[in-house]
């Protein structure tokens, strides 16, 4: 044995790594580091160390067969591995094969590594690799970090680790940590259970909306969001609505966005309240009207048209624009004439160049119904003006052309 590590350290010097790599295959070595009686403890700490080298200083077909060396030298290797995987000086091939390396050991210093390297690298290859690793380990991984979640040094990344398996054995352990005092842990256990469809999450969601930490709010309106079942569409429609006056303004755009999503004609009532009071942000406001738009029923056009009515020039501009990317026929056509009678309408905001800029493209890309409209813009005393009118005209004469 001695003398098949001297001859190892010996080609290892040479950088011959495969031979050192044929010789430290050889030992023997059983499938959880134990070894013959005459492998001492110095001769465990030879193996890890030439084993390390080579992973640190080969090439790629050698990494690769060493590391199938590495779940046989037992837990001793997960310290120094670890090591190798958070030095980011080192190359990120190394630091990949580490990470999948590690996935094998199924320890919980192992999983929780992983975990912290997937919430700390900005090197996506290594991201992807961590979060497939975790996926991997499984069941295993799970059990380790409900372990790590009792411990609150450890509770918050335990819980990021948990909450990008997306696996429903990690719903329960998520569960355990929705009324920590950390706003992290809770934000992250809310933004995980909002991925899955299980009987106690709704009200565990619903719950969170009134949670003094913004992150957590936030968080839990946008899995409301996604939660577009009609059996709760209108409970949930209730318990946003409040947050539209959130003190937080990036609370109040995520529950427009969130209403918007929902699509109901309640979302729509809850929302027309706020876009037409003068003490709403106008950029909130434009947000409301892209969240209309988005909804795309008649119900929302309607709702739009009433905006065009006593809308700044900021405003109905971005209505303008949001009426024109209507798909469905049906709402085109009403999207149209609503441009049309406002053009007609002489609204005090036309004499704004930019509002009539915009009308002539939405016109351009709504149908046939705006052509003449669109020929009156064509004489406005505005080049601009003039010249997007023309380019719609040109445009709705191609489609027309094209669809007959």
């Amino acid at each position: 044995m001695i003398a098949k590590l001297n001859t190892a350290k010996i080609a290892i010097q040479d950088a011959n790594w495969s031979l050192v790599n044929e010789i430290l295959q050889q030992l023997p070595l059983f499938s959880h580091g134990i070894a013959e009686s005459n492998l001492s403890e110095t001769e465990w700490e030879t193996v890890l160390e030439l084993a390390i080298q080579i992973l640190s200083e080969s090439d790629f077909g050698q990494r690769w067969e060493i590391a199938k060396l590495f779940p046989r030298l037992g837990e001793r290797a997960i310290a120094p591995l670890i090591n190798l995987l958070e030095d980011e000086t080192l190359d990120l091939e190394i630091r990949w094969f580490v990470g999948r390396i590690l996935s094998q050991f199924k320890h919980p210093e192992s999983v929780l590594a992983l975990a912290r390297l997937l919430q700390q690298t900005e090197e996506e290859e290594l991201s992807t690799m961590a979060a497939q690793a975790l996926a991997e380990i499984g069941i295993s991984a799970v059990s380790s970090l409900t372990e790590l979640l009792k411990n609150s040094e450890t509770r918050l990344l335990a819980t990021q680790a948990l909450s990008v398996m997306r696996r429903s054995e990690t719903i329960f352990p998520l569960f355990t940590v929705i009324d920590d005092l950390d706003p992290n842990v809770r934000a992250t256990a809310i933004e995980a259970l909002g991925s899955f469809h299980h009987p106690q999450i709704y009200s565990i969601l619903i719950a969170a909306l009134k949670d003094p930490a913004t992150q957590v709010r936030k968080e839990a309106v946008v899995a409301l969001g996604y939660l577009t079942e009609a059996e709760t569409s209108q409970d949930t429609v209730i318990h946003l609505t409040p947050l539209l006056y959130d003190l937080k303004p990036e609370i109040c755009q995520q529950t427009v966005i969130a209403l918007g999503r929902i699509g109901t004609p309640n979302a729509i009532a809850a929302l027309f309240p706020v876009l037409q009071s003068p003490l709403t942000p106008t950029e909130l406001k434009i947000e409301m009207i892209t969240a209309l738009g988005w909804i795309e029923t008649e119900d929302a056009l309607l709702c739009l048209q009433k905006v065009l009515e006593w809308g700044d020039e900021v405003i109905c501009q971005e209505v303008i624009i949001v009426l024109s990317r209507a798909n469905q026929p049906q709402l085109k056509q009403k999207a149209t004439r609503i441009i049309i009678q406002f053009f007609h309408s002489q609204h005090k905001t036309l004499q704004n160049p930019s509002v009539r800029q915009a009308l002539a493209t939405s016109l351009g890309e709504l149908g046939i119904e705006g052509q003449e409209v669109l020929e009156q813009l064509t004489q406005d005393d505005n080049i601009r003006v003039k010249l997007h009118a023309v380019s719609a005209l040109k445009k709705l004469t191609k489609q027309y052309v094209q669809q007959h």
